[in-house]
């Protein structure tokens, strides 16, 4: 019996996992005590995941079907008879229609070596951007907010910071339930330090928001209006980081005028919470020396979401509260590995190190490093996870790789995204499982 080391594939924390395996099957796991995220801690889904490996639905060997006729079962095929086809199929394609016919569908579960070996294929090699994933669905607000407030979509804190933290700000998550090895790192940091106060901005009444030392119930997608008069009570009670602003910021006063009449009295009618409410949140942030905030789907999953993480974010440069231990707005992620993907350009719009393919010195640096021909990646962005489906189903783009994700259940219109199944010439699906609904499409 052997131990590998793995990561384990569901929610946001990247646990490090050692599976046991006598070389044909995954026999036990147990959490890697040596991995940074976790330090030897499962949870219950993480402790269970040899379980899922069990033969039932799972895909064994590649299947092949010539024609997109789905009443013609799949059959059995070789490797070196799939990846032929596969060759063959991309050529034919790109051939026939140009580079811009074939997309890639990827995931938050990717290893990030894989997302940017996929990454260096369609921009590098086929010459697309129709490169996207499903981190597009969940942090696309996360993105936007560290892009127009920071200007890189990096968060500027980390695990560690939970030890080092006076204040925990935890707004849109259920932390205890959604990322529960990380939520024990800051249980097991408030008994080290009672005097580590945490506040839950929830409307539900959850797990998280019982513990928490301060719980703002607020109305649905009122967080701007609240994060907005938390800063106007700093501002006039002259609690912001006035040197910080001044060295590391830009349009401090614009914003300043802005948030004139934003007193916590106009946010407590807005929110649905009192006034005494909000002051007290703002005090506990004036008088915390580290302020860390941790957010997530309550903040993202919005029309607004963009303006969400911006005035949260604003709140931390406004004082300062960031670039330091235990400071800092940290989006936490549904998936292991979203963050990874992008850092390696795993989005439509991204080059690996956080470039755009837009920027045309952007561009001509990834292509030296790759050794590919200087124009080969196109200067426009490719189509996102939802436009890539709308195109498939317009005829633009004929063929589709997708790798492990389920978008015949996961994407908002299922009905268009049938649609586009009925119309692409071929889809490729890279999965362990042979039974989900993409899959049978």
């Amino acid at each position: 019996m052997a131990e590998v080391k793995t990561t384990c594939p569901y929610c946001g924390v990247g646990c490090g996992v050692l599976a046991a395996t006598d070389g044909e099957r995954i026999t036990a796991v147990r959490g890697d005590p040596d991995h940074p995220a976790n330090r030897g801690r499962l949870c219950t889904k993480g402790s269970t995941l040899h379980l899922t490996t069990t033969p039932y639905g799972r895909a064994l060997h590649p299947e092949l079907r010539d024609g997109r006729d789905r009443s013609v079962p799949r059959q059995r095929s070789s490797w070196d008879e799939a990846l032929d086809s596969l060759v063959d199929r991309f050529a034919t394609t790109i051939a026939t229609h140009g580079p811009d016919s074939v997309g890639f569908y990827l995931s938050g579960q990717l290893l990030t070596e894989d997302y940017y070996v996929f990454n260096k294929l369609a921009k590098g090699l086929i010459g697309t951007n129709n490169v996207d994933t499903n981190s597009r669905l969940c942090m696309s607000s996360a993105v936007a907010g560290y892009k127009a407030t920071l200007g890189a979509d990096a968060p500027p804190a980390c695990y560690d910071d939970l030890d080092h933290a006076e204040l925990v700000v935890i707004a849109g998550s259920n932390m205890a339930w959604a990322h529960p090895v990380l939520y024990r790192r800051l249980e097991d940091a408030k008994a080290r330090q009672p005097a580590l106060k945490v506040v839950c901005i929830d409307p539900r009444r959850t797990e998280t928001a019982r513990a928490a030392d301060l719980h703002l119930p607020i109305l649905p997608g009122t967080d701007v209006a609240l994060f907005n008069a938390v800063l106007h009570w700093l501002l006039w009670e002259d609690a912001v980081d006035v040197a910080y602003i001044d060295v590391h910021t830009e349009n401090f006063g614009a914003l300043k005028s802005m948030l004139r009449e934003c007193t916590p009295a106009w946010a407590a009618r807005i929110c649905g919470i009192s006034e005494a409410q909000i002051v007290a949140f703002a005090q506990l942030w004036r008088d915390s020396a580290a302020t860390l905030s941790l957010y997530c789907q309550g903040l993202n999953q919005s029309s607004s979401g963009t303006d969400k993480n911006a005035a949260l974010i604003n709140l931390h440069l406004a004082t300062g509260q960031i670039g330091k231990a235990g400071a800092g707005p940290f989006s936490l992620t549904g998936q292991p590995n979203a963050m990874g993907g992008r850092e390696v350009g795993g989005l439509a719009n991204l080059l690996p190190g956080h470039r755009d393919v837009t920027n045309a010195e952007h561009r001509s640096e990834i292509e030296a490093l790759w050794g590919v021909p200087a124009d080969r990646i196109p200067a426009t962005p490719g189509k996102t996870a939802v436009e890539m489906f709308d195109a498939v189903k317009r005829g633009e783009i004929k063929l589709l790789w997708i790798v492990c994700t389920n978008p015949a259940q996961s994407l908002p219109d299922l009905t268009g995204v049938a649609e586009a199944f009925a119309n692409a010439e071929c889809v490729i699906v890279q999965e362990a499982s042979r039974t989900t609904e993409t899959a049978r499409l």
